[in-house]
């Protein structure tokens, strides 16, 4: 099953960036169309986070297709060549500071502009040890991890082993990355508000960022226009308001970092969905 897959994305991989974000914004605009359930999902978060206007959206549509039709070249591509597609980086000497000073650090990267790229970027100076889960269709998995584990990059599953993984690589000293903003698995989150409404979070990112000895950073690489590669970008945590809950805390910094590059966040995802065996947030209410 994989054979065929694996061919077509290694041949794609040797288009250029810039033909195959077209291709990604044609196919953003395709499932856009043809999906009323992502449609609806897409226009009610960007009203929810106060972006109704046609030009925000317009850029979520596209950038949701580049999201999918950039892996290939991510994925396939020589480490070298996809580490060259970051053609600035910005907040990264914070990064590079605390490393030197012998702590871990936490690179938290949402669902915000090319997240793939970002372990691949950080593996140029430092071991990272990235969370994921794993795909729905079992015959992805194998190439998304062919694609993703590169050189100083090691994936653990978003379950027990992994969680221990995770907390030995900070043991470590090394980084550790994952995604904050994907909806946990009953037991593994708490509700804190997401632009203004309660999103069902994960507590494993939140308590992480406070622990000592820990430097944690928020991260993303804005995609540059007309497929000219992409900017890393890294924000320090800001330090949590007066009462704040870590969970709520970690989604405040969330919501500062996509407003900084709101086009290009996958808002189609669903976000305020309640997981099975999750009691709805109005059930936990006092």
């Amino acid at each position: 099953m994989q054979g065929f897959p694996r061919f077509l994305l290694r041949l794609a991989a040797f288009l250029p960036l810039p033909v195959l974000h077209a291709v990604g914004t044609v196919l953003g605009w395709a499932v856009y169309g043809i999906s009323p359930t992502y449609r609806a999902n897409l226009r009610a978060n960007l009203a929810q986070a106060g972006y109704p206007d046609p030009g925000t959206r317009r850029a979520a549509i596209a950038a949701a297709g580049q999201m999918l039709a950039e892996l290939p070249a991510l994925w396939f591509r020589p480490h070298e060549k996809v580490r060259a597609l970051v053609r600035e980086a910005s907040g990264v000497e914070a990064a590079y500071a605390a490393r030197e000073r012998g702590q871990a650090l936490l690179l938290l990267t949402p669902h915000l502009g090319c997240f793939e790229i970002t372990a691949q970027y950080a593996a140029r100076r430092m071991p990272i040890t990235v969370l994921y889960r794993p795909p729905r269709l079992g015959w992805l998995e194998p190439l998304m991890r062919e694609g993703r584990e590169r050189p100083n990059v090691r994936l653990v599953p978003a379950d027990l082993t992994g969680v221990r993984e995770v907390f030995a690589a900070l043991r470590r000293g090394e980084a550790v990355g994952f995604l904050p903003d994907q909806v946990p698995g009953v037991g593994e989150g708490e509700w804190a508000e997401f632009f203004g409404r309660p999103a069902y979070t994960m507590t494993l990112a939140a308590r992480l960022a406070e622990r000592k000895g820990i430097a944690c950073f928020l991260a993303y690489a804005r995609r540059l226009p007309r497929g000219a590669g992409y900017s890393i970008v890294l924000r320090e945590l800001p330090p949590p308001l007066p009462g704040e809950t870590a969970t709520r805390h970690l989604n405040r910094a969330l919501e500062a970092l996509v407003r900084e590059c709101p086009g290009q966040y996958l808002w189609s995802y669903n976000r305020y969905k309640t997981p099975k065996g999750v009691r709805p947030r109005e059930e936990n209410a006092p």
